[in-house]
C-alpha cells in the first residue's frame, strides 16, 4: 500500500512541476518570436516574474521525494542520465540568469543576448523534459546491478542499446515543446492585454493543431515501442477515462479559446497535461524504470522502495511540507492576479529605481548607495540628483528608509 501511495505522490510532484513551470517555459519560447517591442518583452517577463522561481521548487521537491521514497531508482536514473541532467542544470541556470540580469544594463545588445538565452534555454528545457519522459517509457539498458549508461544518440532507433535521443524520444520532446508553448500562450492571454494578448490568442490555433497531431502520433508510437503500457488499461477498463480526458481537454482548449474564455482555456490546458502525465504513469505502474535488456531487470516498486517506517514518518513530513507549499502558491498567485501593466518597466531588480530624462526628479530620502555617479560625497550626489543633471544612464540602486 505504501508503495502505491508514494508512487502517486511522486507523480503528483511531477505533474505539479509541469503544470506550474510549464507555462513560464512556454512564455520563454514565445519570447523568441511573439513579442515585437521592448514594452511587450517587459510585459512577458512581468507575467511570470513573481512566480517562475517558485514554480521550479516543485522540480527540486520532486527529486527530493524520489530520493526519499525510491533510492534505488534515484541512484540508477541520476547516474545513467548524468549527461542530460547536467545539460538541464546549466539550462536552468542560464534561464534564471537571463531573467534576473536582463534589465541591469540598459544596452540593447545586452538585452538582445539575454532575451535569446532565455528563449533558447526555455525551448531546450521543454525538449529535454519530454525526451526524458519518453526515455523512461521506452526503457533503458539496465545492467544486473541496476545501473546503466546512455550516449546522447546511437542509431536513432529504440532497441536493446538505445541512445538518449532516437525517433521515439524526439517525438516526446516535440510533444512537450508544443504543449508547453501552447500552455504559455494561454497564460499570456490571461496576463497581458492589447496586441500582445491578441497575438497570443491567435497563436493558440496553430499550436493546437500541431499538438493534436503530435499527441496522436505519440500515443501510437508508445504502443509500438512499449505494448505493455496498455496492460493496466485492459486490466482496469475504468481507467480508459484517462485518454478520454485527454481528448476532452483538447476540445476544451479549442472551444474555450475561440469563445474568448482564456482562464477556462488555460485550465483545460492544465487538465491536458495532467491526463497525459497520469496516463504515462499508469502505463508504467508498478514498474518505475523498464529495462530494454529484459523484464527481470526492471526497477519496480518492490525493488526500489524504502523501508516501511521511513515511508510512514516521511508521509507526515511530506503532508506538512505540501501544506506550506500550497499555501505559498495560493498567496502568490492571489497577490499577483490580474493583468500586467504594459507601460510599466516590467521585471526589475528589487530596490532599483530608474531615472529618466523626462521625469522630474523629486527630493529623495537618504541614499545608501549611488552607482555610476561621479561624485565623491553623498551630499554632492543628492544635490546633483535634485538638480536633474543625471541622465537615464544613472540608477539609484537602493533607498535607505
Amino acid at each position: 500500500m505504501m508503495g502505491f501511495i508514494w508512487f502517486w505522490l511522486v507523480a503528483v510532484m511531477i505533474v505539479g512541476y509541469v503544470v506550474l513551470d510549464g507555462f513560464d517555459l512556454g512564455v520563454g519560447v514565445l519570447h523568441l518570436f511573439l513579442v515585437r517591442t521592448e514594452a511587450e518583452r517587459r510585459a512577458t517577463l512581468a507575467s511570470i516574474g513573481p512566480v517562475w522561481d517558485g514554480n521550479e521548487v516543485w522540480l527540486l521537491a520532486g527529486g527530493g521525494t524520489l530520493y526519499f521514497a525510491f533510492p534505488l531508482l534515484y541512484a540508477s536514473a541520476f547516474s545513467g542520465f548524468y549527461l542530460p541532467l547536467m545539460i538541464v542544470l546549466w539550462l536552468l541556470i542560464l534561464r534564471g540568469i537571463s531573467i534576473e540580469l536582463r534589465n541591469h544594463i540598459d544596452v540593447g545588445v545586452w538585452r538582445a543576448l539575454l532575451d535569446g538565452v532565455f528563449g533558447l534555454a526555455s525551448a531546450l528545457l521543454t525538449i529535454f523534459f519530454g525526451a526524458a519522459l519518453a526515455n523512461v517509457l521506452r526503457g533503458v539498458p539496465l545492467n544486473a546491478d541496476g545501473y546503466f549508461f546512455l550516449p546522447l544518440w546511437t542509431n536513432w532507433q529504440p532497441g536493446l542499446h538505445p541512445g538518449i535521443l532516437d525517433w521515439y524520444t524526439v517525438i516526446g520532446g516535440l510533444v512537450a515543446l508544443v504543449a508547453l508553448t501552447l500552455h504559455g500562450a494561454l497564460w499570456l492571454t490571461i496576463k497581458t492585454s492589447g496586441d500582445l494578448a491578441q497575438r497570443a490568442r491567435r497563436m493558440v490555433t496553430p499550436l493546437w493543431l500541431a499538438l493534436a497531431a503530435l499527441t496522436a502520433v505519440s500515443l501510437a508510437a508508445t504502443i509500438i515501442v512499449r505494448p505493455a503500457s496498455l496492460n493496466n488499461y485492459f486490466n482496469y477498463p475504468a481507467t480508459f477515462i484517462v485518454p478520454v480526458g485527454v481528448i476532452a481537454s483538447m476540445a476544451g482548449i479549442w472551444l474555450l479559446n475561440r469563445n474568448a474564455q482564456p482562464v477556462k482555456a488555460f485550465l483545460s490546458s492544465c487538465l491536458y497535461l495532467f491526463f497525459m502525465l497520469a496516463g504515462a504513469c499508469w502505463g508504467l505502474y508498478p514498474t518505475l524504470l523498464p529495462a530494454t535488456t529484459g523484464a527481470d531487470r526492471d526497477i519496480t516498486l518492490s525493488r526500489a522502495i524504502s523501508g516501511p517506517h521511513t515511508l510512514a514518518v516521511g508521509l507526515i513530513w511530506w503532508g506538512f511540507g505540501m501544506v506550506l507549499a500550497i499555501g505559498y502558491i495560493v498567496f502568490v498567485y492571489a497577490k499577483f492576479r490580474g493583468k500586467v501593466d504594459m507601460h510599466a518597466d516590467g521585471h526589475r531588480a528589487l530596490g532599483t529605481t530608474r531615472l529618466s530624462d523626462e521625469t522630474e526628479i523629486q527630493p529623495l530620502p537618504q541614499l545608501q548607495m549611488l552607482s555610476l555617479c561621479p561624485c565623491s560625497s553623498r551630499n554632492a550626489s543628492i544635490d546633483l540628483l535634485q538638480s536633474g543633471e543625471l541622465t537615464s544612464r544613472y540608477f539609484v540602486l537602493q533607498e535607505l528608509y
